[in-house]
C-alpha cells in the first residue's frame, strides 16, 4: 500500500535511516580526497552534523511534522562541521521552513519544501560551486518535483529524487575538473545519497543495517579535574544546562509564559542565560553558582528529561581569568600544542581546536564567541573548509559584532595576527590589514601520499611526499625535506625577506636542524624563522613573506 503522506514521527525515522547509512559509508567517504592526502573528513563531519540533530529530536508522542524537523534543523545547525556540514544543515534548515506548521505532508508539499531547501543551501554559499553536494540535491529535487502530481505518493517523490541523486553524483566528476584529475567523484554529494538513501529505505520498513552511536562534546574522563583542588575557590560558578518537560500537574503548558523562567533566573543571579520554549520542551542554558537552587524552583513548572552541570573553572585558562576590557577578541582556529601557543602569544585570546581531519562545529564557534568579553571579534578560521561554520556562527551570536577573515590555511591566520595590534578601534582598518597581511604571504604544505595518484599530469606513488600551495601540487620528493626545497624553487623568492618554517609533529629534531642549515645557505638573503607548531597530517608549513 502506497505512502500518501508522513508525520514527524515517520520523518524522524527516516531521519535515523539515513544517518544510520551514512555512518555505514563514512570512512568511504573520508577516503573520497581530490589529493592523496590523509585530511578526509567529510564523512565523519556530515555524520556528526547529522547526529547532532537526531539527539535534539525530542522524546513524546507528539507526531507534528512541524514539531520533529524544528528541533532537527536546530540542533544539525549547531553541530555543523565542515562546508559539507553547514551545507547539509542548511539544507534540512530549508525543508523544515518549507513545511512550516503542517502536521503531516504529501508528496506535493515534500516537494516545496525540499525546493525551499535548495534556496536556503546555496543562500549560504557566497560562491556556489556546481558538481558538489548543492549540485546533487538541486538536480534531484527539480527532477522530482517537475514529475509528481495530485496523484503521486511519497515513495514516489523519494524515489524519483534518489534516482536522479545517483545520476548527478556521478557527472560530479566531469564538471570539475580537479575531480576528473583525481578519479573521484565529490564526497559530500556522495554523503548526501548515502543519506538519501537510507532515508527512503526507512520510509519503505526496511531500516539500514548498522547502529548509530550516540556522540558527547565532552568525557569528564578527559577533564584535567587538577584545575580545581582542594584550596581552590570557585570563581566562575557552573554552567548549567537542562530540558524540561513542562507538566500538566502543575502548569498550563497551553499557555505556559517563558518570562516567569526569566524572572525566576534572574531573581536567582543566573548569567548568560538562554532559553526558549518549544511545544511543551524547555531548555536552558544558565551560568550560576547555585545549581541546585535553580534547579529545585524550575521542577515547580515540570520534571527534567537531562541535567548537565559543569564547573567552569575546568574549562577556564589563566588567561581567560582575567577582565577583558580590550575593544575586539581573536579567535583562532588552530592545532598543535606548538601552533596553538604561537597563537596565544601573538594575540589570540580563544583558540578553537580543529583543522584537517577535525573541522570546528558551529556551536564550537559560538562557545568562543561567549567566552569573550569585547564589543568585537575578529575570527581567524584558518582552513577554507572551516569558513562556513564560522560565518554561519557569525551571522548567529548577537552579543559583539563578529568579523571573519578569510584565512585559507595557518600561514595566513599567523601572517594576519602579526599585525593585529591591541588599542585599535577602526575595526575596518585593522580587518582590512590583516587581510592584507594575509593575502601577501606565499605558502605550503608539504604531506605525504596515502595511495597511488595522477595529479596534473604528476604520478605520485603511496609514501612519497608532495608540496601543495593554493590548492596545486607543486612537487613531489622522497622526503619531506626534499619537497620543502623544491617548493621554494616553485615560489617567487627573489624579494623574499623571512622564510617561516612551521615543522610537524612527526618531524625529528635533527631533520628540523639539518633543513633550517639548508634553508640558510640557499636563502642567504632571507631571515629563516623555525616554529616547532606540532600539527597533524602536515610534516611542514611554509610561509614566505
Amino acid at each position: 500500500m502506497s505512502i500518501q503522506t508522513i508525520d514527524g514521527k515517520c520523518y524522524g525515522q527516516m531521519l535515523l535511516g539515513g544517518a544510520v547509512s551514512l555512518a555505514a559509508h563514512a570512512d568511504e567517504l573520508n577516503a573520497l580526497n581530490v589529493f592523496p592526502v590523509a585530511d578526509g573528513d567529510t564523512g565523519t563531519n556530515m555524520l556528526r552534523t547529522l547526529q547532532g540533530g537526531i539527539e535534539k529530536i525530542p522524546e513524546g508522542d507528539d507526531a507534528s511534522l512541524e514539531h520533529y524537523m524544528t528541533a532537527f534543523s536546530r540542533g544539525v545547525l549547531l553541530s555543523a562541521r565542515g562546508n559539507s556540514g553547514v551545507i547539509l544543515s542548511q539544507i534540512f534548515a530549508g525543508i523544515s521552513e518549507g513545511l512550516g506548521t503542517c502536521d503531516c505532508a504529501d508528496a506535493k508539499r515534500l516537494a516545496e519544501a525540499y525546493r525551499n531547501g535548495i534556496r536556503k543551501s546555496y543562500a549560504a554559499v557566497r560562491n556556489p560551486t556546481e558538481g558538489t553536494i548543492l549540485t546533487v540535491f538541486r538536480e534531484s529535487t527539480e527532477y522530482a518535483a517537475a514529475r509528481i502530481n495530485e496523484n503521486s505518493c511519497v515513495e514516489d517523490f523519494f524515489k524519483l529524487h534518489i534516482d536522479e541523486a545517483r545520476r548527478s553524483l556521478a557527472t560530479t566528476k566531469e564538471r570539475l575538473s580537479v575531480l576528473s584529475e583525481a578519479d573521484v567523484i565529490d564526497s559530500g554529494a556522495a554523503g548526501y545519497c548515502y543519506i538519501a538513501e537510507g532515508m527512503y529505505q526507512a520510509l519503505t520498513g526496511h531500516m539500514p543495517e548498522g547502529t548509530l552511536s550516540a556522540t558527547s562534546e565532552k568525557d569528564s574522563s578527559s577533564l584535567d579535574i587538577d584545575r580545581f583542588t582542594r584550596d581552590s575557590v570557585l570563581e566562575f560558578g557552573y554552567c548549567t544546562e537542562f530540558l524540561l518537560r513542562l507538566m500538566t500537574a502543575k502548569v498550563d503548558p497551553d499557555t505556559f509564559d517563558i518570562g516567569r523562567v526569566l524572572n525566576d533566573l534572574q531573581a536567582l543571579q543566573g548569567e548568560s542565560v538562554v532559553a526558549y520554549l518549544q511545544e511543551d520542551i524547555l531548555k536552558v542554558h544558565v551560568h550560576t553558582f547555585h545549581p541546585g537552587k535553580i534547579l529545585n524552583k524550575m521542577q515547580d513548572y515540570g520534571e527534567f528529561l537531562s541535567v548537565k552541570i559543569e564547573n567552569m573553572s575546568l574549562g577556564h585558562t589563566e588567561t581567560s581569568k582575567k577582565k577583558n576590557h580590550k575593544s575586539f577578541s581573536v579567535v583562532a582556529v588552530a592545532s598543535g600544542e606548538g601552533m596553538t601557543a604561537l597563537f596565544e602569544q601573538l594575540g589570540a585570546d580563544r583558540i578553537v581546536s580543529g583543522g584537517q581531519t577535525a573541522n570546528p562545529a558551529v556551536s564550537d564557534f559560538l562557545d568562543a564567541f561567549k567566552a569573550c568579553d569585547t564589543p568585537n571579534i575578529l575570527v581567524l578560521p584558518n582552513n577554507k573548509n572551516i569558513l562556513l561554520a564560522a560565518r554561519r556562527a557569525a551571522e548567529m551570536y548577537t552579543d559583539a559584532k563578529v568579523y571573519v577573515l578569510e584565512t585559507r590555511n595557518l600561514m595566513e591566520g599567523y601572517s594576519a595576527l602579526s599585525v593585529i595590534t591591541p588599542g585599535i578601534r577602526d575595526m575596518d582598518a585593522l580587518v582590512k590589514s590583516a587581510e592584507g597581511a594575509a593575502r601577501g604571504v606565499q605558502g605550503g604544505e608539504i604531506t605525504v601520499a596515502v595511495r597511488d595518484a595522477v595529479i596534473d599530469g604528476t604520478v605520485i606513488r603511496q609514501g612519497e611526499y608532495m608540496a601543495m600551495g593554493d590548492g596545486n601540487l607543486l612537487g613531489v620528493a622522497a622526503t619531506p625535506e626534499e619537497a620543502v626545497l623544491k617548493l621554494l624553487g616553485r615560489l617567487d623568492t627573489d624579494l623574499c625577506e623571512i622564510v617561516t618554517l612551521f615543522t610537524g609533529k612527526s618531524v625529528s629534531a635533527e631533520a628540523r636542524a639539518t633543513l633550517t642549515e639548508t634553508l640558510k645557505e640557499i636563502c642567504e638573503d632571507c631571515e629563516i624563522v623555525v616554529y616547532e607548531g606540532g600539527q597533524e597530517v602536515y610534516d611542514y608549513l611554509v610561509a614566505i613573506e
